[in-house]
């Protein structure tokens, strides 16, 4: 099982806001959406490239590069050109502190 790891601190992801972690390899971008936090790999399935720094529409997120659109509640495509959905990971706040983790192999 994959260990928890540290996002940031809960006062440090405002609504509307994301933050960035690593688990290994794996980018994990952690979007706050109205209060609640969802984390995605950020990675577009189309091309690689980054979706944290995309565009937010609800609680989709706009692929920067091609347009794809993400469901940050659950990695689902929404709009193409990405035809695969991305990872959706697990998040959890204890004391205070965002934690996330990679739990695809678990």
């Amino acid at each position: 099982m994959s260990s928890w790891i540290r996002v940031c601190a809960s006062l440090e992801i405002l609504p509307g806001e994301h933050k960035l972690a690593w688990d290994g390899d794996t980018p994990i971008a952690v979007f706050n959406i109205d209060g609640d936090l969802y984390a995605i790999a950020d990675v577009c399935t189309h091309d690689g490239g980054d979706l944290a720094d995309g565009e937010l529409f609800g609680h989709a997120i706009e692929c920067p590069r091609h347009g794809a659109r993400f469901d940050v509640r659950t990695g689902a495509v929404l709009a193409p050109p990405a035809v695969e959905p991305t990872a959706a990971f697990p998040v959890k706040v204890e004391d205070g502190i965002v934690y996330t983790r990679d739990d695809r192999w678990d």
